[in-house]
């Protein structure tokens, strides 16, 4: 039996793992790329927003007055971590277009693979916010793991992290380090490589998504 992992989900969708086949195909060109990562992030938006509350309003259909429900999506905070985090915004942008965007810098050491700040801007007053801080990979868990300790000393109390593939590795740091963050994702993969890549994995995704190799 494998390791148990409490704060993962994998999103088990047929349109989740044609895609994502797509996507980890090396012919795939940038183009192309940049369109899956978007369908595939807002996939899974749509499971890891499944706790969000909603509120009942009255509407006026052509027909009558009743009551709906909706998501106060200026209560909801979306964190990409630079740079490939920035292929995942649009995706739950176009879900939910009136969240707050912050942005975190982080570039892993290639010598210790251990993570390093440049950058961290995030919108004033985000304690009460649903947060969702996004990455394609989850490898190591460095970064996902230094992310979310940024954005917790920052007042973040409710986060969630979205990623395309993990790692077991990166999901363990993430258990150790942050239990009370859920983790959604499209693939558990089987581990990492000597240099910290993921197997089978989709290669580096920001040189896929920005063609910078």
């Amino acid at each position: 039996m494998g390791e148990s992992f409490e704060n993962l989900v994998v999103v088990e969708h047929p349109l989740v793992k044609h895609k994502l086949t797509l996507l980890r195909t090396e012919t795939t060109g940038p183009k192309e790329f940049r369109e899956l990562v978007a369908e595939l992030t807002m996939l899974l938006t749509y499971e890891a927003t499944r706790h969000i509350t909603t509120k009942r309003i009255l509407v006026k259909t052509p027909l009558m007055e009743d009551y709906g429900e909706i998501i106060d999506d200026k209560a909801i905070t979306i964190i990409p971590i630079l740079r490939a985090g920035l292929g995942m915004a649009d995706g739950i942008l176009k879900l939910l277009p009136n969240a707050s965007v912050g942005h975190i810098g982080i570039f892993r050491n290639p010598d210790t693979f251990q993570p390093v700040e440049y950058y961290c801007k995030l919108p004033p007053n985000i304690s009460e916010d649903y947060i969702f801080i996004l990455d394609p990979m989850l490898a190591t868990g460095g970064s996902a793991a230094f992310a979310t300790k940024l954005v917790k000393e920052k007042g973040g109390k409710n986060v969630t992290f979205i990623s395309i593939i993990a790692a077991p590795e990166g999901v363990r740091v993430m258990k150790e380090r942050h239990p009370d963050v859920k983790i959604y994702t499209a693939s558990l993969d089987r581990r990492l490589n000597s240099h910290a890549y993921i197997l089978p994995g989709l290669g580096d995704a920001g040189d896929r998504l920005y063609r910078t190799k």
